[in-house]
C-alpha cells in the first residue's frame, strides 16, 4: 500500500500542473480559481477532521495557521497560477521542483545550519539546469511574460520553502492536532487570501467559467489534487518518514512534461530536456545527505534494544 499510494501521489501531483493550465486557458481567473480550490478543499477537510474529533475549531484562531497559509498556499500558488497563463505545465512542474534546493539555501543562509559540499554541488547543478531549461527561450524576441512567469514560479518556491520550514515548528507546537487538520487550516487561510487578491485584481465573470474545461479542472484540483493528494501525502508521512514522500518532486516533473506533450500539445527542445534532467539530478544531490541520515536513523530505530547495545 505504501508503494501504491506513493506512486499515486506522484501521478496526482504530476497531473495537477496540467489541470491548472487547462483551467487558466479556459479563461478561469488564476487567483480566483486557486482561491476557490484551496478554500473549499481546506474547509471540507477541516470539518471532516472536526467530525472525526481529530481537531477542534479553536485551531483556526491561531496566527500560525495564517502564517503557514501565506507561505505554503498563498505565496506559492498565486505565482504558479498566474505564471501558467504563459508557461507550459511541464516547465512549471520542473521549476517547482527547485523547492528542496531553495529550502537548503534558506537553512544555510538564514538558519545558519551547516551543509555539505555534496548539497552545495546539488544546488549549483540545479541552477545550471534552470539556465539550460530557459536558454532556448532567452532570445532578443523572447516573450517577456514567459520569462517573468518562470521567475514568478521560482519566487513562489521561496514562499513554499519558508512555509515548509515554518510548518515543522507549527507541527511541534500543536502535537495534538492531526497534520491533515493543520494542512486544511492553512489551506483555508491561503485560499481566503487568494480570493481577496482576486477581488482587487481580477474581473470574475462566473458565466465565462461555466465551461466543461474550467469546471472539470476546478473539481479535479479540489477533490483529487488537494483532498486526495494531500491526504495520501500525510498518510505516507505517518507511515514512513517526512522525507520519503517529498521525493515526488523528483518524479512528478517528468510525468507533467509527458502529459503536457502527449495531451496538450506542449513542446520541449533537447536543450530544455537536458535542463530538466540536470535540475532533477541537482535536487537529488542537494537532499541526498538528509535522506541518508533519515534512512540510517530509521534503520537504527528498528534494531531491538539488546542488539543496539551490542552494536554500541
Amino acid at each position: 500500500m505504501i508503494i501504491f499510494n506513493y506512486l499515486l501521489v506522484c501521478l496526482i501531483f504530476g497531473t495537477t500542473f496540467l489541470a491548472i493550465k487547462v483551467g487558466v486557458d479556459a479563461w478561469a481567473p488564476p487567483f480566483f480559481s486557486a482561491g476557490i480550490r484551496f478554500f473549499l478543499a481546506g474547509l471540507i477537510l477541516f470539518f471532516w477532521m472536526v467530525w472525526k474529533k481529530k481537531t477542534n475549531l479553536s485551531l483556526l484562531i491561531h496566527k500560525e495557521m495564517l502564517l503557514t497559509g501565506i507561505g505554503l498556499t498563498f505565496g506559492t500558488f498565486s505565482t504558479l497560477y498566474w505564471a501558467e497563463q504563459y508557461v507550459s505545465s511541464g516547465f512549471a512542474a520542473v521549476l517547482s521542483a527547485t523547492a528542496p534546493m531553495m529550502m537548503l539555501v534558506l537553512q544555510t543562509l538564514v538558519l545558519r545550519q551547516k551543509t555539505t559540499s555534496r548539497s552545495v554541488f546539488g544546488c549549483i547543478l540545479g541552477f545550471v539546469g534552470i539556465v539550460l531549461l530557459l536558454l532556448p527561450h532567452l532570445t532578443i524576441t523572447a516573450n517577456i511574460r514567459w520569462i517573468i512567469g518562470c521567475v514568478a514560479i521560482l519566487f513562489g518556491q521561496i514562499f513554499y520553502s519558508s512555509g515548509a520550514l515554518y510548518s515543522k515548528r507549527v507541527i511541534r507546537k500543536f502535537p495534538q492536532a492531526s497534520p491533515i487538520a493543520l494542512n486544511a487550516a492553512q489551506m483555508i487561510y491561503g485560499g481566503l487570501l487568494l480570493l481577496v487578491l482576486s477581488l482587487f485584481t481580477e474581473h470574475v465573470d462566473i458565466k465565462s467559467m461555466l465551461t466543461t474545461k474550467a469546471i472539470g479542472s476546478l473539481l479535479y484540483l479540489i477533490v483529487i489534487g488537494s483532498m486526495v493528494g494531500h491526504s495520501l501525502f500525510y498518510w505516507l508521512v505517518a507511515k514512513t518518514n517526512p522525507v520519503f514522500p517529498t521525493t515526488w518532486l523528483y518524479i512528478s516533473p517528468t510525468i507533467a512534461l509527458t502529459f503536457g506533450v502527449l495531451f496538450y500539445g506542449e513542446t520541449i527542445t533537447w536543450v530544455s530536456a537536458i535542463g530538466v534532467i540536470t535540475i532533477i539530478t541537482g535536487t537529488v544531490f542537494a537532499n541526498l545527505d538528509s535522506l541518508k541520515q533519515l534512512i540510517n536513523k530509521k534503520r537504527i530505530d528498528s534494531i531491538p534494544v539488546r542488539q543496539a547495545k551490542v552494536l554500541d
